[in-house]
This record gives C-alpha cells, sequence and structure tokens, in this order.
C-alpha cells in the first residue's frame, strides 16, 4: 500500500485537488512543520482557486524557512493581479498525438537555482531568438534550448504561422524534459507534420522528478 506521502504526490499528477488536501492534511497532523507537505497543500488550494488558504499555507512555510523559493514564487503569483486556476490533470495535459506533440530534452540548460523552481505541468514560452528556440519559464527567464535539428524543423514552422504550447514535462537539477503540442497547423503546412520520428527525442527523466519539492 502507498504511503500517505506517495498518495499525495499521486492524486496532484492526476489533479484530484480535494484528495490532495485531504492526504496533505492527514500527514501535517503527525508533522506540522514539513515543509515539503505543507508546499503540496498550498499548491492543491492554489489549483482549486482557494486563495485565502493558500497565502496561509505559503505563509507558514516562509515563517519556517524564510528563503523557501516555492513559497516565495507562489505568493508572488497570489500577490500579483494574474491569478489564474490551476486544475487541468496532468495526464490529460500530457496526451500525446503522432505529429503533433513531442517530448524534448533541452540542452545548455540554465543553472540549477533557476530550474530548480520548475515542475511538472508548467507552462513555459518557447521564443526564436537567433535562429535558435529558447525556452522561457513563466517568468520569462531562460532555461534551456531545443535541439538543433528540431530547432530548425520548428524555426521554419513557427515562422510559417503554426503555433505551439509547451510546458514542462519534468526537470531535474541536470536535465529538462519539456512537452510542445501544435495548437494551430497554417493551410501551408496542412500535410506536414510538426515532429517526425527521425527526430532526436533522447529518453526523457521520470516524470514526477521534483514532483515533491514543486506542488
Amino acid at each position: 500500500m502507498l504511503s500517505l506521502k506517495s498518495q499525495a504526490i499521486q492524486t496532484a499528477l492526476v489533479g484530484d485537488w480535494s484528495n490532495a488536501i485531504n492526504l496533505n492534511e492527514q500527514i501535517l497532523k503527525d508533522y506540522p512543520d514539513d515543509i515539503n507537505t505543507l508546499n503540496r497543500l498550498g499548491f492543491a488550494f492554489l489549483s482549486l482557486g482557494n486563495i485565502k488558504d493558500a497565502k496561509t499555507v505559503y505563509e507558514k512555510v516562509l515563517s519556517l524557512d524564510m528563503k523557501n523559493p516555492i513559497a516565495i514564487r507562489n505568493l508572488k503569483r497570489l500577490n500579483g493581479t494574474n491569478n489564474i486556476k490551476i486544475n487541468t490533470p496532468l495526464n490529460n495535459l500530457f496526451i500525446e498525438e503522432t505529429g503533433k506533440t513531442k517530448i524534448i530534452e533541452l540542452v545548455n540548460i540554465a543553472e540549477k537555482k533557476v530550474i530548480s523552481h520548475l515542475r511538472s505541468g508548467e507552462s513555459i514560452t518557447i521564443r526564436i531568438k537567433r535562429n535558435k528556440i529558447f525556452a522561457l519559464d513563466s517568468e520569462n527567464r531562460y532555461i534551456g534550448m531545443l535541439p538543433d535539428d528540431i530547432c530548425k524543423r520548428l524555426t521554419e514552422f513557427m515562422n510559417g504561422g503554426n503555433i505551439y504550447d509547451a510546458y514542462v514535462w519534468a526537470a531535474d537539477d541536470s536535465k529538462i524534459c519539456i512537452f510542445i503540442r501544435e495548437v494551430k497547423r497554417v493551410k501551408r503546412y496542412s500535410n506536414q507534420p510538426s515532429f517526425v520520428s527521425s527526430e532526436k527525442s533522447n529518453i526523457p527523466i521520470e516524470k514526477t522528478t521534483h514532483l515533491d519539492e514543486s506542488l
């Protein structure tokens, strides 16, 4: 049987936020100052749009660890003007479609202090710059680049009008994999898939990496 901690992580993976709240609160009865559990609870409240309780939890994290980057980042979001309800199950977010989606390992990744903040399912931006495609986090910070073979193909499509969404698939201190989905294909490329099997996709790291620390 899975431990309460493992159950709490799994409920977050499928977007079952109400159950995630219940499980994390059970853990806190025995370990009231466990920062990872508090951060998971805060993210579950945030995902349901429960701003007040999310703030309370993250403020408690900072009372225990005033430099905790997860609590600092999420409180900044909560105190801003762009509070977004996030309740899309990650399993649905990462549905793969041949030719339209791909899991890609970034190259030339950023420093550990930048990428350590990334979480699975976090929306990122891909942007063409100097004939390369850069990946940027939610705060517009550079996190890595797409490999040259995929970059060359996507640059043509993006310049031609195709539109793509991108998300963190998994991350650790030395590797970032992102999930890219084609959301619009213009008529001129109607018979050309965005991704082909000959392109490098690399072997992605375990998707639950960093989930405990970042949810």
